[in-house]
């Protein structure tokens, strides 16, 4: 698979989301980091959004709260290219009900190459970077190809097999 090249901005649109237990030390972070988080775009799930804006003093794009379809509106993002990294403080020894969410966008992150930061310390290598001073090319697989393979709708070979071209269906004689 062929790869294209988005072009991160020197302000970049970073996603900021905590599960509950972890909403206290995301907020700590966020606050030790204002000055470096004030000329970005601060996307945030929830409540998170509402604190955040409070703590920071610079406006915050609110979403829904993650089990209300925030990480799905984020994952969404990502895709768009709406959102250049996510630092996602969430607690691996809770139960999540909306765990299948979580994973959606932690999946999200991954196929779209954006960077993630699960935790403190990952975010403070991350915010602190070279990187982040300027713009950054960020390589993704170019799907073209995925989105137009052919796929075996288990039909049997004396009937037509339908083929996937982009949304549209291809009947393949």
């Amino acid at each position: 698979m062929t790869n294209r090249s988005i072009i991160m901005e020197h302000d970049k649109k970073i996603a900021l989301v905590a599960h509950d237990n972890k909403k206290p030390d995301l907020l700590e972070w966020a606050v030790f980091n204002r000055d470096l988080l004030a000329h970005h775009e601060v996307y945030a799930t929830g409540t998170t959004g509402e604190t955040l804006e409070r703590a920071l003093g610079f406006k915050i794009n609110k979403l829904q709260s993650g089990p209300l379809g925030g990480d799905q509106q984020i994952g969404a993002k990502i895709v768009d290219n709406e959102i250049d990294f996510l630092i996602f403080f969430w607690d691996p020894l809770e139960p999540m009900p909306h765990d299948p969410d979580v994973k959606a966008l932690l999946r999200m992150a991954v196929v779209w190459n954006i960077p993630i930061a699960c935790n403190r310390t990952s975010a403070d290598f991350m915010i602190s970077s070279p990187l982040m001073e300027g713009q950054y090319q960020r390589l993704v697989p170019d799907y073209a190809e995925y989105r137009t393979r052919k796929i075996d709708w288990g039909t049997s070979s004396d009937e037509s097999s339908i083929g996937d071209s982009g949304g549209d269906v291809v009947l393949v004689a």
